[in-house]
């Protein structure tokens, strides 16, 4: 119970019902349930905190899946496991779903995995202060899901989720996604397809910024292949310019041409050359053979490219691609495109989201709230199904070092963030 009277504090001049001028009354009461049952969220948290659920760790990800799982069954849902082929190793999903035919269709997005692998080093759940908390997770994505499961909580207590279609669906994967993602998103983008508007609960970049767009980010492999010969031949026409040359060529025209492009970047990650190149891609490593009076005949390079929309992505492949044809004396090259994760472009639908969430923001007290700068975030799971239904994403936790040792969490702004939340879906299912 000590832990539980640390929570309680939190609750002191943070909430926002005595500012909410323009609740119904069934609101303030779904606003001061949230308070009421804060404590409760939080030691949810700490709970699947402490559990590793490192995205290769399939019983630590089942394990934080049967936790929540519990705790959307207390918010009236049907909980499943969605298990995925032994090829692939990993966990598979958690679904939670409502069936009804009251207001619009809800597909809510978070997940179960973190970064954080059982080799790394621990990190348990612990507060650094009155109103942080750091722990594996905490704010990636744990904290979203606890705020999605306590707006859930909140309405079906005062019986707002009576006759709503909400599927609930947190991915084992979504931190390294098993490949084919034809089989690990299979069931995931069909059960969006059956919706009308996305939820997506990963980090919310401030109190009053959304996400109504997302880049999508997909890979590239370029192979350049030269004339081996004596070094003192380089830039000769029988020894030609090597493939390192060649290389730094590419890439110093993709910059030049393609960096001032807004919303697309590409980023050589890694880059090998020499006279024997090995390239491992599963373990996103290279080995080298190579003297410096020899003219290389081999360079890899392997990067990304992250895009607002399918267009810009294409746009800028091809103008890859005629760098790439553009070769110096002596070699020759090649680039292969892997799709990744699709972006999530904006829309008009999307908008019309925001402007719920803004009406909903304004009447907590909070203030208006706007789309955040798409260049600003990486790609996720709600980017799959941003092409068959409305999207907002950045409905989750506030804090720090996403994916860094120490990652933290601002516990203070979860009573806020899950009234959002809850309203929002208020809204969704009863307008």
């Amino acid at each position: 119970m000590r832990f539980l009277s640390v929570f309680t504090f939190l609750l002191v001049g943070i909430s926002t019902t005595a500012s909410a001028q323009q609740l119904t009354p069934i609101e303030k009461k779904v606003v001061a349930y949230i308070d009421e049952h804060l404590p409760e969220a939080i030691q949810v948290l700490k709970e699947t905190t402490d559990i590793n659920s490192g995205t290769l760790n399939v019983e630590g990800v089942k394990k934080v899946g049967a936790l929540f799982g519990k705790e959307l069954e207390k918010a009236g849902f049907k909980t499943t496991w969605v298990q995925l082929p032994d090829s692939l190793k990993r966990a598979g999903h958690l679904v939670a779903t409502r069936s009804g035919n009251k207001g619009k269709k809800i597909f809510i997005i978070g997940h179960l995995d973190t970064v954080f692998e059982p080799d790394m080093p621990a990190n348990p759940f612990r507060m650094l202060n009155d109103s942080t908390a750091t722990g594996q997770g905490v704010n990636d994505i744990k904290g979203g899901d606890i705020i999605a499961i306590l707006a859930l909580q909140a309405l079906n207590q005062y019986g707002l989720l009576e006759g709503s279609d909400i599927t609930v669906y947190f991915t084992g994967d979504e931190e390294r996604a098993g490949h084919p993602v034809s089989v690990s998103r299979a069931d995931f983008i069909e059960r969006a397809k059956r919706c009308n508007v996305a939820l997506g609960f990963e980090g919310a970049s401030s109190a009053n910024i959304v996400a109504t767009a997302r880049r999508g980010a997909s890979s590239w492999l370029l192979e350049v292949e030269g004339k081996q010969g004596h070094s003192s031949g380089i830039f000769s026409e029988r020894g030609g310019n090597g493939a390192i040359y060649e290389a730094a060529r590419i890439l110093n025209d993709f910059r030049t041409t393609l960096s001032s492009e807004k919303y697309l970047t590409f980023n050589p990650g890694l880059i090998a050359g020499g006279a024997e190149v090995t390239y491992a891609e599963s373990k996103a490593s290279a080995s080298v053979i190579g003297k410096d009076n020899i003219i290389t005949p081999s360079a890899k390079v392997h990067g990304d490219l992250r895009f607002l929309t399918a267009e810009q992505k294409e746009k800028a492949r091809q103008v890859m691609r005629n760098i790439v044809s553009n070769n110096l004396p002596g070699t020759k090259a090649s680039i292969t495109f892997y799709d990744g994760i699709p972006s999530m472009a904006p829309t008009e639908g999307n908008n019309k989201l925001l402007a719920i969430i803004n009406r909903v923001s304004i009447d907590l007290g909070k203030g208006p709230t706007s789309a955040g700068d798409p260049g600003a975030r990486g790609a996720g799971d709600i980017s799959y199904v941003a092409e068959f239904l409305d999207c907002i994403d950045g409905l989750g936790a506030m804090g720090e070092g996403a994916h860094a040792p120490g990652e933290t969490i601002h516990l203070k702004t979860i009573p806020f963030l899950s009234k959002r939340a809850a309203l929002l879906i208020h809204h969704l299912v009863n307008d």
